[in-house]
């Protein structure tokens, strides 16, 4: 593993020249924005100031805080703006506090507006606790080239971020984790001996399970419980699903039965592994165009329009083999359905005989009703007997054409 370790970290630790021009880079709009803004903190934040970033990470967080009481927490996008529009071409986007975007030389920083504080519990938003995190990041340098590891190893896995289309795991879980359990090695152990639920409160602000209770059950109702070190009423995971959890679980023990450096692989889907994996069904290859808007915001559309597609697949009683999707510029959604004609009728499934109010209602809806055993059952005939045709009509669909700006099957193979 630690040769593995090594050459991994090789390519993914930035270089001390990389480190430097990065650095320079970020220390020049940091300066912008002080001589414009005196009276503020301005500060890097993020993995920049964790010293946990990636090589050729070409983004930055720059936090503008702000002195206690000087404004109103809804007035700190609007000050910062009229500042930032002076020296910068920004994009204002919007969040729980509104912050504004830049690109400068190749690299795009994020501005964000915050109230300094000292403890977590005089936060007037989330955004205000970020430093504090980098503060406890900080105290575990000795984890940096770990975490690293971490961050790459759950990007590799696809399920990194806790944007609500990926929920999965943030950054800050990453840092969390592996300073939890004492480094890379040590966490993917751990991890493949998970089972929901895992309750992990690194800073012991509770006694063990009792965090179920204690917590509001809106924060723990996920399969992972992760006490924020520097906030104990947060569950840090509270975004991870179910399925990123039991995805992580089973990578990770497939990593731990025969270790190499692909599980640190960022692969996209290969179009020609998923034409041998189709073999003699059918592969349907949707291009999905997105509207403009917030990524989260965006990405939830298209996930709920991946979602339909998958539904109508089972509803309309077709053998769905493989899905997936993923998302650059443009979104694809990839789809593996069994070959197969489906008979020219489907038998439906009606109410118990003795449900008078039901037989009737069932039986006004469909005309060929049969009895057995003790219920009722109707002959209905399918509107789809090819899975192609069910495809092809799915680009019509209302609910997809509502969320996205267009639509197109690609060639089938």
């Amino acid at each position: 593993m630690n040769k593995i370790f090594k050459e991994v970290l090789s390519e993914i630790k930035p270089s001390k020249e990389e480190e430097k021009e990065v650095l320079d880079k970020i220390d020049k709009i940091i300066k912008k924005i002080r001589k414009a803004m005196p009276y503020c903190n301005v500060v890097l934040g993020g993995s920049g100031e964790k010293g946990t970033w990636l090589s050729r990470a070409h983004d930055a967080d720059i936090f503008v805080g702000f002195a206690k009481g000087k404004y109103k927490s809804g007035e700190l996008a609007d000050v910062v703006e009229k500042k930032l529009k002076k020296i910068f071409k920004i994009t204002r986007l919007h969040g729980s506090r509104d912050y504004f975007q830049t690109r400068q030389e190749g690299y795009t920083f994020e501005i964000v507006p915050i109230i300094d504080i000292r403890k977590a519990d005089e936060a007037l938003n989330i955004t205000d606790i970020s430093p504090l995190h980098a503060k406890w990041v900080k105290k575990h340098r000795k984890y940096a080239d770990e975490i690293r590891l971490a961050k790459r190893f759950f990007k590799a896995a696809k399920i990194y971020g806790a944007e609500s289309y990926i929920n999965g795991f943030s950054g800050y879980i990453c840092e969390i984790i592996t300073i939890h359990y004492g480094g890379f090695e040590n966490l993917v152990k751990a991890i493949a001996k998970w089972k929901a639920k895992v309750i992990i409160d690194t800073e012991r602000y509770h006694k063990g399970k009792k965090v179920l209770f204690e917590m509001d059950k809106a924060k723990t109702m996920g399969p992972l419980v992760i006490i924020d070190p520097v906030q104990k009423s947060r569950n840090a995971a509270a975004a991870v699903s179910n399925e990123k959890f039991e995805k992580i679980v089973k990578y990770t023990k497939d990593y731990l039965k025969k270790p190499s450096k692909d599980f640190f692989d960022i692969k996209d889907i290969d179009i020609n592994d998923l034409k041998k994996k189709a073999k003699n069904n059918e592969f349907f290859v949707f291009e999905v165009k997105p509207k403009q808007g917030k990524e989260d915001i965006i990405g939830c559309k298209l996930l709920k329009c991946f979602e339909h597609i998958k539904e109508e697949i089972r509803r309309n009683e077709f053998n769905e083999i493989y899905s997936d999707w993923e998302w650059q510029k443009n979104a694809y959604f990839y789809f593996i359905v069994r070959k197969e004609r489906l008979p020219d009728k489907r038998t439906i499934k009606g109410p118990p005989k003795q449900r008078k109010y039901f037989v009737k209602q069932f039986m006004k809806k469909h005309k060929d009703v049969f009895e057995e055993g003790e219920n009722l059952f109707a002959r209905e005939k399918r509107k789809f007997l090819l899975s192609k045709e069910l495809m092809k009509a799915l680009l019509m669909d209302e609910y997809i054409k509502e969320k996205v700006k267009s639509i197109d099957l690609k060639k089938t193979i």
